[in-house]
């Protein structure tokens, strides 16, 4: 599977004192779907070693329904590139405004914690195609260190 949605309701433990969703809350969100799909790709252990800037657009309230879509971008030799983006409003809503988006990078481990090989994925579709291009763009453009 190359994609991941996770949908749920904001509850109270989420919002702040001035009645919006903490920033941190959603990018534990993010994190939660990009991982879940790695995890669905790799069939193991994963772990995130990068987030591009995460761009925040509207808020979320109490009660507002979340969609958080996960997508596999592109592949390397252990780690892959997941697009994930936030969609979110009222349940009457039936099209949920963008929330955020951002570009994860996650690799996956063996049973030692160490980096291993993971299954490439050739984008498909137009769409598929079009999410693989903006991923690599954005990748290359904010490109983090290498690991060590």
């Amino acid at each position: 599977m190359s994609s991941t949605t996770l949908r749920f309701l904001v509850e109270a433990s989420a919002v702040g004192p001035g009645g919006d969703v903490h920033g941190g809350t959603v990018m534990k969100w993010i994190d939660d779907a990009a991982r879940a799909c790695a995890t669905t790709w790799s069939h193991g252990r994963c772990r995130t070693v990068y987030v591009s800037s995460i761009r925040f657009q509207r808020t979320l309230k109490l009660g507002d329904m979340v969609e958080v879509r996960a997508r596999l971008a592109f592949t390397g030799e252990t780690n892959m590139n997941i697009g994930v983006e936030v969609r979110g409003g009222d349940l009457t809503d039936t099209r949920p405004e963008k929330v955020a988006e951002c570009l994860v990078v996650v690799i996956a481990l063996d049973a030692e914690g160490r980096p291993m090989l993971v299954n490439s994925w050739t984008p498909e579709t137009p769409g598929e195609m079009a999410l693989a291009s903006s991923a690599r763009a954005q990748f290359e453009s904010t490109r983090p260190a290498p690991l060590e």
